[in-house]
């Protein structure tokens, strides 16, 4: 990679290596996919060559639904590698168990609000958690991380994504998770009306005894 200086591992994850880089003299991030050995050599090239390209289309069409994303700079396809804007913030993560209770309420408000962009246009994140939403200091949210994501207008998609977000809410903010729960569904429904809300709603009680069923067997 071109005129790459030091580089500080952020994240290193099963799919990917997160790096903030002074890059063309400015700072970002280098997203780089991990080859994975338990798969056969071609088929592994072709899975992060695939990844490689879709995360950044995935991100420019969130962006024109009007959720904000990192700008995309470089796709360099040999190296499996996506130089993006480094956006200066905090993980939703960070903050949403020590703001005020109506500034809670606000960012998770917003969060569904983007969440039912997305959907609306189609595009399904796949990896809906607090850690991959930034709060910039100017109010904005931005949603990262789309390696997970796909185009899908199904019904069963939306659910799966929002109960992904249930699911993380449940686990790292479980002192606040039915307020924030119910506040990102305020949001959704204030994109999508009560109709869609509903039968999505509906959708993620359907995946939640889908799963306690699986777990019964188990037993």
């Amino acid at each position: 990679m071109d005129k790459l200086a030091e580089k500080m591992l952020l994240k290193k994850g099963a799919e990917a290596s997160l790096f903030l880089v002074d890059w063309h003299e400015r700072r970002v991030i280098v997203k780089v996919r991990i080859p994975k050995k338990y798969r056969p050599v071609a088929l592994d090239e072709q899975i992060r060559s695939y990844r490689t390209v879709h995360e950044p289309q995935l991100m420019h069409e969130a962006k024109g639904a009007g959720v904000p994303t990192p700008l995309i700079y470089m796709v360099n396809l040999p190296e499996s590698s996506i130089v993006m804007e480094f956006v200066e913030g905090q993980q939703i993560k960070q903050v949403i168990n020590s703001v005020p209770k109506a500034e809670r309420h606000d960012l998770c408000v917003k969060i569904g609000e983007s969440i039912a962009r997305l959907h609306k246009q189609g595009l399904i994140h796949g990896d809906l958690t607090t850690s991959n939403m930034i709060l910039r200091p100017d109010g904005k949210i931005f949603f990262v991380d789309f390696g997970l994501g796909e185009k899908n207008t199904e019904l069963e998609a939306k659910g799966v994504d929002l109960h992904l977000m249930k699911s993380a809410l449940q686990s790292t903010h479980y002192q606040f998770w039915e307020e924030c729960f119910q506040n990102v569904l305020c949001g959704y429904t204030s994109v999508l009306g009560v109709g869609v809300t509903e039968k999505v709603y509906e959708k993620i009680r359907e995946i939640e005894r889908r799963g306690r069923y699986v777990e019964e067997r188990k037993q």
